[in-house]
């Protein structure tokens, strides 16, 4: 026993270190978690620091419950309904387009029917964790398409708790496709449960669990949680669901705040132990043999996500640069992918899907952030005709919804339509651009001469705006980026 303590936390205090390591480069903490496990764990030659994962089962199990739980007390409800269409449109978008990928990925891979919607799950749906650190690391909080991003997790999030709904039964193994109909109905049956429960019954749950001391607080919260995780399971209902679908309940109780604060600690705890266990249980010489259906699905998920990247700018206006932001920011996966593994495992399926989705996940942990921040290059690739003709010039500048210059504009519209200064000298322009402070017109930067670029560094006016019939952008100088002009005011 004494030596299983000590085993334990020199795992975990090894994987902590790992994954601070990682954060030095950027990287998400996930993915260190999980190779810590693989490399100090039973099936990989050298050190071995824990001889039994099958030991760690009901702590990974707290930790799964616990991230589920923490999901639903975050979960924004009301934000996702009044998301308008278009939100829907890009959320239903990016969904179809990488679960049907991933879909058809599991059965060209021919494992098994269950294996492949685990598979489709696994490649399909991006991790909000990943994406939200990415977005605060690269500062890009007030980028006009960061609020899209957040609206697409946050759906994703939803689409999480049916599409478990929806597997569950799947994996149980039904005998017949009536008896698979009546699991799903059970489980869909105990989701609109749940969910009533979260609309007229929270206020109940929040006077059953509130106290004034937070230790108390604590312990009758994780107390609900496990069991309404464990009579989930029992009703045939993955234990996850539950843990969410409770997450949904005390978020519109009177605790929220505290519970989510008290949860926090504990969910990065025992969830690291989660992913540490599934880390552990990975056979280092069984990647090998999954090697190329990882590398085909990395490849699959880059193109999905950048056509849905696409779609996305698409229906919001953005341009090049907002739709590599899109479809690589969200390009992670994480945490919902290794509960899909570990379910699949507990099922019994094809023992490759725990090493293919380790690799997967570990290798999108690294290529994520590489490629997010480099989404300007992708920008210069991506086709005019697939977005809109105005952003041919500005393909590569961020759309920014945070100038603090706009107190500089007093002039927006002008009858001049050529450059002063090029017809003075005798030469011509491609585009022109005009000064928001003082009206003055120049050239563009593909024009000979670049008045406009010219004109700023004489004077200092920060924002010129395209007189491009059709193109409706503004751009500030001092912060680099374009800014959307306000509604009405653009040149037809």
């Amino acid at each position: 026993m004494h030596a299983n303590l000590i085993g334990l936390g020199a795992l975990i205090l090894a994987a902590g270190l790992l994954a601070r390591l990682g954060r030095r480069f950027g990287l998400p903490t996930v993915p260190f978690f999980m190779l810590a496990g693989i490399l100090l764990g039973p099936f990989t030659p050298g050190l071995v620091l824990f001889d039994h994962p099958e030991d760690l089962d009901m702590l990974a199990l707290l930790g799964l419950v616990l991230l589920l739980f923490h999901l639903g007390v975050e979960f924004p409800v009301e934000q996702v309904l009044g998301s308008g269409k278009r939100l829907f449109a890009a959320a239903g978008a990016y969904i179809g387009i990488n679960i049907g990928a991933g879909l058809g990925l599991g059965f060209a891979l021919g494992w098994g029917t269950s294996e492949a919607f685990v598979i489709a799950g696994a490649v399909g749906i991006s991790s909000s964790a990943i994406a939200t650190k990415l977005l605060i690391e690269l500062r890009r909080l007030a980028n006009a398409e960061t609020p899209v991003i957040l609206g697409v997790i946050v759906i994703e999030d939803l689409f999480l708790a049916l599409y478990l709904a929806l597997l569950t039964p799947i994996l149980s193994g039904a005998d017949s496709a009536g008896e698979l109909a009546l699991r799903i109905g059970i489980s869909f049956g105990y989701l609109a449960l749940l969910f009533a429960v979260a609309r007229w019954g929270a206020r109940l749950v929040g006077k059953v669990i509130d106290s004034r001391e937070d230790e108390l607080l604590a312990i009758l919260m994780v107390g609900l949680v496990v069991l309404v995780a464990g009579l989930s399971a029992e009703v045939g209902v993955s234990d996850a669901i539950g843990a969410l679908m409770i997450g949904l309940v005390v978020a519109r109780s009177s605790v929220k705040e505290r519970a989510e604060r008290l949860v926090l600690p504990l969910r990065d705890v025992f969830a690291a132990v989660f992913f540490i266990a599934f880390g552990m249980s990975i056979d280092v010489g069984a990647i090998g043999g999954v090697l190329v259906p990882v590398l085909i699905a990395v490849a699959i998920t880059v193109c999905t996500n950048v056509t849905a990247g696409l779609i996305t700018a698409r229906l919001f206006g953005l341009n090049q640069r907002g739709a590599a932001n899109v479809g690589l920011t969200v390009l992670g996966r994480g945490e919902f992918s290794l509960i899909l593994a570990t379910l699949a495992l507990g099922a019994g399926l094809d023992e490759r899907i725990g090493p293919f989705i380790a690799l997967y996940v570990l290798i999108l942990a690294v290529l994520a952030p590489i490629l997010a921040t480099n989404s300007r290059m992708l920008a210069r690739f991506l086709p005019d005709r697939l977005l809109h003709d105005r952003w041919r010039y500005v393909r590569e500048e961020t759309i920014s919804t945070a100038c603090t210059h706009m107190d500089r504009i007093q002039i927006t519209e002008t009858d001049t339509d050529v450059c002063p200064q090029c017809v003075e000298s005798g030469d011509t322009w491609v585009q022109l651009r005009m000064c928001l402070t003082c009206g003055e017109v120049g050239c563009c930067n593909d024009s000979v001469n670049k008045h406009a670029d010219a004109h700023f560094a004489d004077t200092g006016h920060p924002i010129i705006r395209s007189l491009q019939d059709g193109d409706g952008w503004q751009y500030c100088y001092v912060d680099g980026a374009l800014i959307r002009e306000p509604a009405g005011s653009s040149r037809s």
